[in-house]
Protein backbone atom coordinates (compact mmCIF):
# COMPACT_ATOMS: atom_id res chain seq x y z
CA UNK A 1 0.00 0.00 0.00
CA UNK A 2 2.60 2.51 0.87
CA UNK A 3 4.59 1.56 -2.59
CA UNK A 4 1.54 2.46 -4.13
CA UNK A 5 0.84 6.03 -2.50
CA UNK A 6 4.51 6.62 -2.75
CA UNK A 7 4.06 6.56 -6.91
CA UNK A 8 0.78 8.69 -7.06
CA UNK A 9 -1.25 5.54 -7.67
CA UNK A 10 -4.71 5.67 -5.12
CA UNK A 11 -7.10 3.54 -6.50
CA UNK A 12 -9.46 4.50 -3.65
CA UNK A 13 -9.46 8.46 -4.70
CA UNK A 14 -9.04 7.35 -7.93
CA UNK A 15 -12.74 6.18 -8.15
CA UNK A 16 -13.79 9.06 -5.68
CA UNK A 17 -12.71 11.33 -8.18
CA UNK A 18 -14.70 9.49 -10.98
CA UNK A 19 -17.78 9.79 -8.71
CA UNK A 20 -17.81 13.44 -7.96
CA UNK A 21 -17.46 13.61 -11.51
CA UNK A 22 -20.44 11.28 -12.58
CA UNK A 23 -22.14 14.02 -9.69
CA UNK A 24 -21.22 16.45 -12.01
CA UNK A 25 -22.17 15.39 -15.17
CA UNK A 26 -25.87 14.30 -13.58
CA UNK A 27 -26.78 17.49 -11.90
CA UNK A 28 -25.19 20.05 -14.91
CA UNK A 29 -28.68 20.51 -16.28
CA UNK A 30 -30.26 22.11 -13.22
CA UNK A 31 -29.03 25.82 -13.52
CA UNK A 32 -30.66 25.83 -17.06
CA UNK A 33 -33.92 25.90 -15.16
CA UNK A 34 -33.40 29.10 -14.03
CA UNK A 35 -32.83 30.43 -17.57
CA UNK A 36 -35.73 32.78 -18.26
CA UNK A 37 -36.88 34.17 -22.12
CA UNK A 38 -34.21 32.98 -23.89
CA UNK A 39 -34.09 30.28 -26.64
CA UNK A 40 -32.90 26.76 -26.14
CA UNK A 41 -29.45 27.73 -28.71
CA UNK A 42 -28.89 31.37 -27.01
CA UNK A 43 -28.02 29.43 -23.32
CA UNK A 44 -26.10 26.67 -24.86
CA UNK A 45 -23.85 28.70 -26.73
CA UNK A 46 -23.11 30.08 -23.34
CA UNK A 47 -23.08 27.10 -21.57
CA UNK A 48 -20.34 25.73 -24.57
CA UNK A 49 -18.29 28.47 -23.87
CA UNK A 50 -17.63 28.46 -20.49
CA UNK A 51 -17.64 24.41 -20.27
CA UNK A 52 -15.23 23.75 -23.47
CA UNK A 53 -13.67 26.80 -23.42
CA UNK A 54 -12.97 29.13 -20.61
CA UNK A 55 -12.79 26.51 -17.87
CA UNK A 56 -10.49 23.87 -19.77
CA UNK A 57 -8.31 26.79 -20.63
CA UNK A 58 -8.05 28.24 -16.93
CA UNK A 59 -7.20 25.33 -15.62
CA UNK A 60 -4.91 24.27 -18.14
CA UNK A 61 -3.03 27.61 -17.67
CA UNK A 62 -2.86 27.55 -14.27
CA UNK A 63 -1.91 23.67 -13.72
CA UNK A 64 -0.22 22.98 -17.39
CA UNK A 65 2.41 25.47 -17.78
CA UNK A 66 3.95 24.01 -20.82
CA UNK A 67 0.36 23.64 -22.14
CA UNK A 68 1.52 25.48 -25.89
CA UNK A 69 4.56 24.11 -25.88
CA UNK A 70 3.12 20.41 -25.44
CA UNK A 71 0.72 21.21 -28.80
CA UNK A 72 2.97 22.71 -30.37
CA UNK A 73 5.33 19.29 -30.38
CA UNK A 74 2.58 16.68 -30.28
CA UNK A 75 2.32 14.54 -33.21
CA UNK A 76 -0.34 16.37 -36.08
CA UNK A 77 -2.06 12.80 -36.44
CA UNK A 78 -3.05 12.67 -32.82
CA UNK A 79 -3.71 16.22 -32.11
CA UNK A 80 -6.49 15.51 -34.94
CA UNK A 81 -7.43 12.25 -33.67
CA UNK A 82 -8.52 13.98 -30.18
CA UNK A 83 -9.87 17.03 -31.85
CA UNK A 84 -12.05 14.69 -34.42
CA UNK A 85 -13.30 12.41 -31.54
CA UNK A 86 -14.32 15.65 -29.53
CA UNK A 87 -16.36 16.61 -32.63
CA UNK A 88 -17.85 13.60 -32.72
CA UNK A 89 -19.01 14.07 -28.95
CA UNK A 90 -20.21 17.19 -29.91
CA UNK A 91 -22.91 16.37 -31.79
CA UNK A 92 -24.05 13.76 -29.71
CA UNK A 93 -23.89 16.18 -26.82
CA UNK A 94 -26.05 18.35 -29.07
CA UNK A 95 -29.14 15.90 -28.45
CA UNK A 96 -28.32 15.26 -24.58
CA UNK A 97 -30.42 17.83 -23.99
CA UNK A 98 -32.85 16.52 -26.56
CA UNK A 99 -32.67 12.97 -24.41
CA UNK A 100 -33.42 14.80 -20.95
CA UNK A 101 -36.13 16.81 -22.09
CA UNK A 102 -37.92 13.79 -24.07
CA UNK A 103 -37.26 11.30 -21.26
CA UNK A 104 -36.65 13.22 -18.17
CA UNK A 105 -33.33 13.24 -15.52
CA UNK A 106 -33.49 9.56 -14.68
CA UNK A 107 -34.70 7.60 -17.55
CA UNK A 108 -32.73 9.53 -20.12
CA UNK A 109 -29.47 9.63 -18.24
CA UNK A 110 -29.87 6.22 -17.58
CA UNK A 111 -30.18 5.31 -21.28
CA UNK A 112 -28.06 7.96 -22.84
CA UNK A 113 -25.09 6.96 -20.43
CA UNK A 114 -25.67 3.21 -20.44
CA UNK A 115 -24.76 3.05 -24.16
CA UNK A 116 -21.90 5.73 -24.13
CA UNK A 117 -20.20 3.83 -21.14
CA UNK A 118 -20.55 0.72 -23.28
CA UNK A 119 -18.83 2.09 -25.87
CA UNK A 120 -16.10 4.21 -24.42
CA UNK A 121 -15.02 1.95 -21.86
CA UNK A 122 -14.06 -1.73 -23.65
CA UNK A 123 -13.12 -0.40 -27.21
CA UNK A 124 -10.36 2.73 -26.57
CA UNK A 125 -8.26 0.22 -24.79
CA UNK A 126 -8.44 -2.27 -27.46
CA UNK A 127 -7.20 0.67 -30.21
CA UNK A 128 -3.97 0.57 -28.27
CA UNK A 129 -3.07 -2.82 -30.16
CA UNK A 130 -2.86 -6.74 -28.82
CA UNK A 131 -0.94 -6.08 -25.68
CA UNK A 132 -3.41 -3.90 -24.31
CA UNK A 133 -6.32 -6.40 -25.44
CA UNK A 134 -4.15 -9.25 -23.81
CA UNK A 135 -3.74 -7.50 -20.39
CA UNK A 136 -7.31 -7.13 -20.52
CA UNK A 137 -8.31 -10.25 -20.87
CA UNK A 138 -5.68 -12.47 -19.39
CA UNK A 139 -4.01 -10.37 -16.37
CA UNK A 140 -6.10 -10.84 -12.92
CA UNK A 141 -6.25 -6.86 -12.86
CA UNK A 142 -7.85 -6.55 -16.57
CA UNK A 143 -10.20 -9.26 -15.39
CA UNK A 144 -11.80 -7.31 -12.90
CA UNK A 145 -11.75 -4.83 -14.68
CA UNK A 146 -13.68 -6.17 -17.45
CA UNK A 147 -15.92 -7.30 -14.87
CA UNK A 148 -16.75 -3.67 -13.00
CA UNK A 149 -17.33 -3.06 -16.96
CA UNK A 150 -20.10 -5.21 -17.15
CA UNK A 151 -21.60 -5.45 -13.68
CA UNK A 152 -21.80 -1.35 -14.53
CA UNK A 153 -23.89 -2.48 -17.84
CA UNK A 154 -26.16 -4.79 -15.95
CA UNK A 155 -26.93 -2.16 -13.57
CA UNK A 156 -27.78 -0.02 -16.84
CA UNK A 157 -30.03 -2.55 -18.25
CA UNK A 158 -32.06 -3.18 -15.08
CA UNK A 159 -31.90 0.75 -14.74
CA UNK A 160 -33.38 0.90 -18.19
CA UNK A 161 -35.75 -1.83 -17.46
CA UNK A 162 -37.17 0.29 -15.09
CA UNK A 163 -37.54 2.74 -17.35
CA UNK A 164 -39.52 0.88 -19.75
CA UNK A 165 -41.53 -0.19 -16.52
CA UNK A 166 -41.96 2.93 -15.72
CA UNK A 167 -43.59 3.87 -19.69
CA UNK A 168 -46.11 1.41 -19.53
CA UNK A 169 -47.39 1.76 -15.66
CA UNK A 170 -48.02 5.24 -16.06
CA UNK A 171 -50.36 7.44 -18.20
CA UNK A 172 -49.60 10.37 -20.14
CA UNK A 173 -51.05 12.99 -17.98
CA UNK A 174 -48.83 11.40 -14.99
CA UNK A 175 -45.87 11.39 -16.89
CA UNK A 176 -46.03 15.20 -18.15
CA UNK A 177 -46.08 15.92 -14.54
CA UNK A 178 -42.72 15.15 -14.05
CA UNK A 179 -41.44 15.61 -17.41
CA UNK A 180 -43.69 18.14 -19.33
CA UNK A 181 -42.85 17.12 -22.89
CA UNK A 182 -42.58 13.49 -22.35
CA UNK A 183 -42.13 11.44 -25.62
CA UNK A 184 -40.69 8.05 -25.15
CA UNK A 185 -40.59 7.33 -29.03
CA UNK A 186 -38.74 10.87 -29.73
CA UNK A 187 -36.43 10.15 -26.57
CA UNK A 188 -35.12 6.95 -27.50
CA UNK A 189 -34.13 8.18 -30.98
CA UNK A 190 -32.14 10.75 -29.21
CA UNK A 191 -30.95 8.09 -26.86
CA UNK A 192 -29.09 6.07 -29.71
CA UNK A 193 -27.88 8.89 -31.33
CA UNK A 194 -26.49 10.92 -28.70
CA UNK A 195 -25.55 7.92 -26.35
CA UNK A 196 -23.16 6.48 -29.70
CA UNK A 197 -21.72 9.31 -30.49
CA UNK A 198 -20.78 11.03 -27.21
CA UNK A 199 -18.62 7.65 -26.72
CA UNK A 200 -16.03 10.27 -28.89
CA UNK A 201 -15.43 12.09 -25.72
CA UNK A 202 -13.74 8.88 -23.94
CA UNK A 203 -11.68 7.97 -27.20
CA UNK A 204 -10.60 11.09 -27.68
CA UNK A 205 -9.72 11.38 -23.61
CA UNK A 206 -8.23 8.03 -24.08
CA UNK A 207 -6.30 8.71 -27.45
CA UNK A 208 -3.91 11.20 -26.60
CA UNK A 209 -0.93 9.35 -24.69
CA UNK A 210 1.65 10.78 -26.62
CA UNK A 211 0.54 14.24 -25.86
CA UNK A 212 0.45 13.27 -21.84
CA UNK A 213 3.71 12.03 -22.35
CA UNK A 214 4.87 15.21 -23.67
CA UNK A 215 3.19 17.32 -20.97
CA UNK A 216 5.86 15.10 -18.37
CA UNK A 217 9.13 16.21 -20.12
CA UNK A 218 8.78 19.18 -21.80
CA UNK A 219 9.68 22.11 -19.31
CA UNK A 220 8.55 23.43 -17.24
CA UNK A 221 6.89 19.61 -16.91
CA UNK A 222 3.50 19.75 -15.95
CA UNK A 223 2.65 17.00 -13.07
CA UNK A 224 1.01 13.79 -13.45
CA UNK A 225 -2.07 14.14 -11.79
CA UNK A 226 -3.13 17.41 -14.62
CA UNK A 227 -1.08 15.59 -17.53
CA UNK A 228 -4.41 15.71 -19.26
CA UNK A 229 -4.70 19.01 -19.45
CA UNK A 230 -3.60 19.22 -23.20
CA UNK A 231 -5.47 16.23 -24.17
CA UNK A 232 -8.59 18.10 -22.51
CA UNK A 233 -8.40 21.60 -24.11
CA UNK A 234 -7.63 19.87 -27.65
CA UNK A 235 -11.06 17.54 -27.28
CA UNK A 236 -13.67 20.60 -25.57
CA UNK A 237 -11.89 22.34 -28.60
CA UNK A 238 -13.62 19.52 -31.17
CA UNK A 239 -16.59 19.70 -29.75
CA UNK A 240 -16.82 23.53 -29.08
CA UNK A 241 -16.63 23.80 -33.12
CA UNK A 242 -19.80 21.82 -33.78
CA UNK A 243 -21.78 23.55 -31.00
CA UNK A 244 -20.62 26.68 -31.59
CA UNK A 245 -21.56 26.98 -35.44
CA UNK A 246 -25.02 24.60 -34.47
CA UNK A 247 -26.19 27.90 -31.89
CA UNK A 248 -24.98 30.41 -34.23
CA UNK A 249 -26.78 28.87 -37.03
CA UNK A 250 -29.88 28.75 -34.94
CA UNK A 251 -29.80 32.04 -33.72
CA UNK A 252 -29.96 33.41 -37.39
CA UNK A 253 -32.68 31.45 -38.23
CA UNK A 254 -35.01 31.45 -35.53
CA UNK A 255 -33.84 34.84 -35.36
CA UNK A 256 -32.83 34.72 -31.50
CA UNK A 257 -29.28 36.22 -31.39
CA UNK A 258 -30.63 39.67 -29.30
CA UNK A 259 -31.07 36.84 -26.48
CA UNK A 260 -27.87 37.66 -25.50
CA UNK A 261 -28.80 41.21 -24.60
CA UNK A 262 -32.28 40.92 -23.81
CA UNK A 263 -34.21 40.82 -21.27
CA UNK A 264 -32.59 43.99 -19.46
CA UNK A 265 -30.88 44.36 -16.54
CA UNK A 266 -31.03 41.34 -13.32
CA UNK A 267 -32.31 38.91 -15.58
CA UNK A 268 -30.07 39.30 -18.11
CA UNK A 269 -27.28 38.78 -15.58
CA UNK A 270 -28.76 35.66 -14.13
CA UNK A 271 -29.33 34.08 -17.70
CA UNK A 272 -25.50 34.38 -18.39
CA UNK A 273 -25.09 33.62 -15.01
CA UNK A 274 -27.01 30.47 -14.58
CA UNK A 275 -25.98 29.00 -18.11
CA UNK A 276 -22.28 29.57 -17.98
CA UNK A 277 -22.49 27.53 -13.82
CA UNK A 278 -23.81 24.53 -16.25
CA UNK A 279 -21.11 24.58 -18.62
CA UNK A 280 -18.84 24.71 -15.77
CA UNK A 281 -20.52 22.08 -14.03
CA UNK A 282 -20.41 19.95 -16.87
CA UNK A 283 -17.03 20.27 -17.51
CA UNK A 284 -15.97 19.39 -13.90
CA UNK A 285 -17.19 15.74 -14.65
CA UNK A 286 -13.95 15.36 -17.76
CA UNK A 287 -11.32 17.37 -15.50
CA UNK A 288 -12.31 14.63 -12.80
CA UNK A 289 -11.80 11.92 -15.18
CA UNK A 290 -8.38 13.33 -16.64
CA UNK A 291 -7.13 13.59 -12.79
CA UNK A 292 -8.27 10.14 -11.35
CA UNK A 293 -7.02 8.40 -14.50
CA UNK A 294 -3.50 9.13 -13.26
CA UNK A 295 -4.71 7.51 -9.66
CA UNK A 296 -5.54 3.92 -10.99
CA UNK A 297 -2.54 3.04 -12.29
CA UNK A 298 -2.43 0.64 -15.47
CA UNK A 299 -6.22 0.22 -14.93
CA UNK A 300 -7.18 3.62 -15.86
CA UNK A 301 -9.43 2.74 -18.32
CA UNK A 302 -12.25 1.57 -16.15
CA UNK A 303 -12.69 5.05 -15.21
CA UNK A 304 -14.92 5.93 -17.80
CA UNK A 305 -17.36 3.16 -16.65
CA UNK A 306 -17.20 4.59 -13.25
CA UNK A 307 -17.98 7.47 -14.74
CA UNK A 308 -20.86 6.94 -16.48
CA UNK A 309 -21.75 4.42 -13.40
CA UNK A 310 -21.93 7.57 -11.18
CA UNK A 311 -23.64 9.83 -13.55
CA UNK A 312 -26.63 7.06 -13.67
CA UNK A 313 -26.50 6.49 -9.76
CA UNK A 314 -26.68 10.27 -9.07
CA UNK A 315 -29.08 11.19 -11.68
CA UNK A 316 -31.69 8.62 -10.80
CA UNK A 317 -31.38 9.52 -7.27
CA UNK A 318 -31.97 13.40 -8.35
CA UNK A 319 -34.85 11.84 -10.63
CA UNK A 320 -36.26 10.23 -7.51
CA UNK A 321 -36.13 13.73 -5.31
CA UNK A 322 -38.09 15.86 -8.20
CA UNK A 323 -41.10 12.94 -8.55
CA UNK A 324 -40.50 11.49 -11.70
CA UNK A 325 -40.85 7.95 -10.26
CA UNK A 326 -43.82 8.44 -8.42
CA UNK A 327 -47.11 6.29 -8.75
CA UNK A 328 -44.87 3.35 -10.29
CA UNK A 329 -45.00 0.05 -8.95
CA UNK A 330 -43.15 -2.17 -6.70
CA UNK A 331 -41.77 -4.35 -9.41
CA UNK A 332 -40.50 -1.07 -11.17
CA UNK A 333 -38.89 0.53 -7.90
CA UNK A 334 -37.08 -2.96 -7.13
CA UNK A 335 -35.61 -2.80 -10.91
CA UNK A 336 -34.38 1.00 -10.03
CA UNK A 337 -33.19 -0.09 -6.68
CA UNK A 338 -31.30 -3.68 -8.10
CA UNK A 339 -29.88 -1.71 -10.68
CA UNK A 340 -28.62 1.28 -8.29
CA UNK A 341 -26.94 -1.51 -6.11
CA UNK A 342 -25.35 -2.84 -9.10
CA UNK A 343 -23.61 0.49 -10.12
CA UNK A 344 -22.51 0.67 -6.63
CA UNK A 345 -20.65 -2.31 -6.72
CA UNK A 346 -19.10 -1.97 -10.33
CA UNK A 347 -17.46 0.72 -8.46
CA UNK A 348 -16.13 -1.09 -5.34
CA UNK A 349 -15.21 -3.61 -8.21
CA UNK A 350 -13.12 -1.42 -10.40
CA UNK A 351 -11.33 -0.12 -7.52
CA UNK A 352 -10.12 -3.00 -6.53
CA UNK A 353 -9.02 -3.86 -9.62
CA UNK A 354 -6.65 -0.78 -9.85
CA UNK A 355 -5.13 -2.35 -6.85
CA UNK A 356 -4.34 -5.59 -8.55
CA UNK A 357 -2.95 -3.56 -11.82
CA UNK A 358 -0.38 -2.77 -9.03
CA UNK A 359 0.38 -6.01 -7.76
Amino acid sequence: MDGLLASGVNPTLGIVIFMLGGLAGAVFYLPFKKVIGWAWESYWLVYAVFGLVIVPWVLALTFSPNVFDVLRAAPRGELWYTYLCGAAWGFGGLTWGLMIRYLGFGLGLAMGAGLTSAAGTLFPPMLKGADAIREMFTTPSGLVSVLAALISLGGIVLVGMAGMSKEKELSDEEKKKAVAEFDFKKGIIAVLFAGLMSAGMSFGLQGGSKIEALALTIEPATSVTWKGMPVLVMVLLGGFTVNFFWCVLLNIKNKTAADYVRPEGPVLLSNLFFAALAGTIWCSQFICFKTGEPKMGQTSYVGWAVLMASQILFSQLLGVALGEWKGTSRKTIHLLVSGLVLLLVSAVVAGYSGYLGQG
